[in-house]
């Protein structure tokens, strides 16, 4: 089982960068597979990482063994050849160690400065998509009626052999069927839970006889891990209700719908969002969680994506690093 850590770098510059890149290291000497950095652009609070590539970069060059994610690049904001270029560059100078997460995003606010119409993101999405690839590994052709002026100029594709892992971000059919089709690995959200994003996909599958790329998913989870299982479970019960209206502001900023939240139920946040115990109680949960979906890769968030004290998950992380990781070495 791979566990990765998210969560780290959201909201306001309250971490120090040093900071930040220490966690990084501790992360990579504990073991942890990979860390994941999320885009969020033209916030009322401003974030202290807009950009995951130019945090990507940073994190990659403090590190020798994590892998470092984007979950994800909102790809309609970006010209697909300038990207390309950006991530074939990442993917070399860290050895490749780049995970290219990547979706189509639809936060008003960014699109809205941007002068996107939300109606042009899907048509953006997958025609960057198409373009990216191309000119990560032959020669990208940009046709006459692509939302960006034509060319035929190749971007320096990577070499031979070479590969860089592509995930997909959403939970909407259309974004789930287009992992599917293109044989992609799902980057699963905790909004809506996993089950329905994985039933969508398995029809899907089945429906149209395609790769099945599910093993390759990654699952995702609050994290509360404590010396005893009675102090780990007091974390959440304290924590649930600020974790609660966080994600219902920040759905609502977003524009979506809040009732896919559903009103406050701490017993199903346990049994869908959250891993809580001692590191060996964690480690059965994670066993057992990748077990029922097949799942081997798992994304852990300690400081409740930025609503919680940094200096409290990190020691949390500490702890599950310690006592978790051996279990799956």
């Amino acid at each position: 089982m791979r566990i990765d850590i998210a969560g780290f770098a959201r909201g306001a510059p309250d971490m120090p960068h040093e900071r930040l890149m220490q966690v990084c290291e501790r992360a990579d000497a504990l073991g942890f597979g990979g860390i994941w950095f999320n885009e969020f652009h033209f916030q009322p609070t401003p974030q202290a990482y807009p950009s995951t590539l130019l945090l990507a970069s940073a994190a990659l060059a403090r590190t020798k063994a994590l892998r470092v994610g984007t979950s994800i690049v909102v790809l309609p904001l970006y010209h697909p050849l300038m990207l390309a270029e950006m991530v074939a560059q990442l993917h070399w100078q860290s050895g490749g160690r780049f995970d290219l997460g990547i979706g189509r995003g639809t936060h008003p606010d960014t699109l809205r400065c941007l002068g996107i119409a939300p109606e042009d993101t899907r048509r953006l999405f997958e025609s960057a998509y198409d373009v990216l690839t191309a000119a990560l590994y032959s020669v990208a052709t940009i046709e006459a009626d692509s939302p960006w002026p034509a060319s035929d100029t190749p971007v320096g594709p990577l070499l031979a052999g070479q590969n860089v892992p592509i995930y997909v971000g959403g939970s909407t059919e259309e974004t789930i069927g287009f992992a599917a089709k293109h044989a992609l690995p799902l980057l699963l959200s905790l909004e809506p839970p996993e089950t329905a994003q994985c039933a969508v996909y398995s029809q899907t599958i089945k429906r149209d006889s395609l790769v099945d790329r599910s093993a390759e998913f990654s699952l995702s989870r609050f994290a509360f891990v404590a010396r005893s299982k009675s102090a780990a479970e007091a974390l959440m019960t304290e924590r649930y209700d600020l974790f609660h209206r966080r994600r219902i502001d920040a759905a609502q900023r977003a524009g979506r719908d809040i009732t896919r939240i559903g009103p406050p139920d701490l017993d199903r946040f346990r049994d869908t969002q959250a891993i809580v115990g001692t590191p060996d109680e964690c480690a059965e949960q994670i066993a057992a969680l990748g077990a029922k979906h097949g799942i081997s890769s798992i994304r852990l968030v300690f400081n409740g994506n930025g609503a919680l004290d940094d200096e409290a998950a990190i020691n949390e992380m500490t702890l599950l690093g310690k006592g978790t990781l051996p279990h799956f070495r």
